[in-house]
């Protein structure tokens, strides 16, 4: 461990309360020689800060910081800039933006009278940390329930250029969406932030006062030393593959899919095929891998195969009606010219948003100055809302028809089902848009209440709208004329983990879609792992020769394949067939005929003995089970089953399975989907074997490859990002 600061400066507004002179006093018990720097004595352009390597500000009550800084704020900014350390603590975390180190404040400060024992959620990214050094577990609990505790934190934003470190456990309990401890790199110099879950007054539980002991020790020592308390935000490509490589050994990862380097990932956005290269955007969260202060990702191809990170597209902007989420939307052409359209969230509302390309490359999207370009809710049907909520009004989809554009927004009925609405523009600038009413509206019961991502596709002879529904992806193939859909048809796109899809139109005129897929385990889980989320892997959208709808992986996923494990069809007869594949990184390819079988089994994720197994079972009832009871031993991880009506048995059962670290697709008779997860705890967990169970099953056709990896590293980037587009 670095030795702790030779001189800190405490840093004093005025009288120390009863919490400062505690503080003051562990340092001095600790060893640590520590004056105090009043602030009013620090005059504009004083060297008086040039003998101490960290400065340290310690605050309990309610002032006003930018008035208490007054004159000095310049001389302090530099001082950091200059290599200095500063740490605040309680309140006077509310320094950080009239400091000048980050535009955005804390939006929670205020005190409570904890019920409860408090603590720091380390995130695993950085659990070797020297700020964590001798801490063995994640959770550290920092604070036992005693007395008023004051407290500044970031809640619904996030710090524009500040790292999260670690959220906040209460009662033993992760609170991820309340981040507790941040770093900021500002010129050579760190700053810490750690506005919640420590107190020195009155702190008698010995647990908590040796991990809190622990814990400033560790920051006064690192913000003292050359080494870097983070590499801050926003991160450039280097740093993002840097984020990816340091979580490549977790086996439940998986290595062809799209994700996030780190942290939290939902819904596909703005996916756009543009000067020969696919771009996929995504829901991102920055502050950890749980569900809050939506960011834009963004990954790059130019063969669907193999992928790049870039930097992050989208940032919730301070001041803007995006406050609070950069949320899902599309990208478009507008004669040239990439647009996004996105709903931004701030307080009640949810609203939509307008963004420019600002590079041929799509890392940098300038925002337009009127956003939100849609600022009224329809009142015709009245929309669905929620405690939350002035309207769930979300999710936008844009085509041009002629001179007209025209967006579906999702939506819900007050009362009723899910709805997607329809907007019209011939404004150039695509500021004026008129509502046009819903284009569909389901029913509650089968269709769900609301509609989120609503996409209309031209599949030539039809047209398919599908939504999400909270619970499933459902889609209705029919005619889409004048602003009205009629149904012909409407099932489930996918019966498994797989989540709000979203489409782009390739240069060869292929639909290709993305799909979320979410977890299967627990909130812990994710958070312990550092990451959450994949996106499925591209699928081709078109009607067969009988005008269903099919679904197919694209085709350039082939050049994935590597060693063949095993080629050509054969008969089992109530036996078993092992496959010689090496980890859980494969496709399988066969024609199933069951002939008298009862049943016929793909057996994944398996240990030697059996004791971790995943059946996929294809059975007489004409149904494909995921069998997940013995998938894992981990309580964290779902072992629900998951089930898929497929052909009847009397026809050959065409499928295609992908297995990738804990994602498995399936795609059967190109036309169904079934999307899940499985996390084998045991590190053999990785044999497939076939099963001929009660008679014999006849293989027509059986291929199986082990398939490579799709992330590639890719020439350092700048990092240089449009005003107000960090990571």
């Amino acid at each position: 461990m670095t030795d702790l600061p030779d001189s800190v400066g405490f840093l004093l507004a005025d009288e120390p309360s009863p919490e400062q002179r505690a503080a003051l006093n562990w340092a001095t018990d600790a060893g640590i020689n520590t004056d105090r720097v009043e602030l009013d004595e620090l005059l504009e352009g004083s060297d008086s800060l040039s003998r101490y390597e960290v400065l340290w500000w310690h605050r309990d009550e309610p002032t006003d910081t930018a008035e208490q800084l007054n004159d000095c704020r310049d001389q302090l900014s530099q001082w950091v800039a200059d290599g200095g350390g500063l740490l605040l603590s309680l309140r006077a975390l509310e320094a950080i933006e009239p400091l000048g180190i980050d535009p955005v404040a804390p939006d929670a400060t205020g005190n409570i009278e904890p019920e409860h024992e408090l603590g720091l959620l380390c995130k695993s990214i950085h659990a070797n940390s020297p700020v964590f050094e001798e801490f063995d577990a994640l959770r550290i609990p920092t604070r036992a329930a005693h007395g008023t505790q004051q407290f500044a934190r970031y809640d619904a934003v996030l710090p524009e250029h500040g790292e999260v470190l670690a959220s906040t456990i209460r009662a033993g309990e992760d609170v991820p969406d309340q981040p507790a401890l941040i770093g900021w790199q500002y010129g050579d110099g760190d700053v810490a932030g750690l506005g919640t879950a420590v107190t020195f007054a009155g702190a008698t539980n010995d647990r908590c006062v040796h991990n809190r002991t622990r814990l400033f020790r560790n920051l006064l020592s690192v913000l003292a030393c050359e080494q870097r308390l983070t590499d801050g935000r926003p991160k450039d490509v280097n740093q993002l593959e840097t984020m990816r490589e340091n979580l490549s050994d977790d086996r439940h990862r998986p290595q062809y899919h799209i994700t996030a380097p780190a942290n939290w990932l939902n819904d596909p956005n703005g996916l756009i095929h543009w000067n020969g290269e696919f771009h996929v955007f995504y829901q991102y969260n920055p502050g950890g891998p749980y569900h809050d202060t939506i960011h834009w990702g963004h990954a790059v191809s130019d063969d669907l195969v193999h992928w790049e990170d870039r930097p992050v597209a989208l940032t919730p902007s301070p001041d803007g009606p995006d406050r609070d989420g950069c949320w899902s939307g599309c990208a478009f052409d507008d004669d040239g010219t990439p647009r996004i359209m996105y709903t931004g969230g701030r307080d009640e509302l949810q609203l939509p948003c307008l963004a420019t390309a600002a590079d041929d490359d799509l890392n940098a999207w300038q925002k337009d100055p009127e956003n939100p370009i849609i600022d009224t809710l329809p009142v015709d049907p009245p929309l669905r809302s929620t405690e939350h909520w002035k309207a769930e009004f979300r999710d936008h989809n844009v085509w041009r028809e002629d001179d007209t554009w025209y967006q579906l927004i999702g939506s819900g009925v007050e009362g009723g089902g899910g709805t997607a609405l329809l907007y019209s523009s011939t404004d150039d600038e695509l500021r004026q848009w008129y509502y046009e009413g819903p284009i569909l509206t389901g029913d509650p019961e089968q269709d769900g209440a609301m509609w989120e991502c609503p996409e209309l596709l031209d599949l030539g002879e039809k047209q398919l709208l599908h939504i999400s529904n909270y619970d499933e992806v459902r889609y209705y193939l029919g005619s889409y004329e004048n602003g009205e859909f009629e149904t012909e048809r409407t099932a489930q796109l996918d019966y498994g983990d797989f989540y709000a899809p979203q489409s782009l139109r390739a240069d060869d005129g292929r639909i290709l879609t993305w799909g979320w897929i979410w977890e299967a385990r627990d909130e812990s889980a994710q958070w312990d792992a550092g990451w959450s989320g994949a996106l499925s892997l591209p699928r081709e959208l078109d009607l067969d020769d009988r005008g269903r709808l099919r679904q197919r992986p694209a085709n350039e996923l082939e050049s994935l394949r590597e060693r063949h494990v095993h080629e050509g069809g054969c008969s089992l007869h109530d036996q078993w067939l092992d496959l010689d594949t090496d980890g859980l990184s494969y496709e399988l390819s066969a024609e199933i005929k069951l002939d008298d079988a009862e049943a016929f089994e793909i057996v994944i994720g398996e240990s030697p003995d059996g004791e971790e197994r995943t059946p996929i079972r294809y059975t007489r009832d004409s149904e494909l089970v995921v069998d997940r009871s013995h998938s894992s031993h981990d309580e964290r991880a779902s072992k629900a089953p998951d089930r898929m009506p497929i052909a009847p048995v009397d026809e050959p059962l065409s499928l295609r399975l992908f297995v990738d670290g804990s994602v498995v697709e399936l795609f059967a008779n190109e036309r169904h989907c079934l999307t899940t997860r499985i996390y084998p705890t045991r590190s053999d967990s990785d044999n497939l074997s076939l099963h001929a169970k009660g008679g014999t099953v006849e293989l027509l056709d059986l291929d199986v490859w082990e398939l490579g990896r799709a992330w590639t590293e890719s020439e350092e980037l700048s990092g240089e990002q449009a005003p107000g587009q960090t990571d």
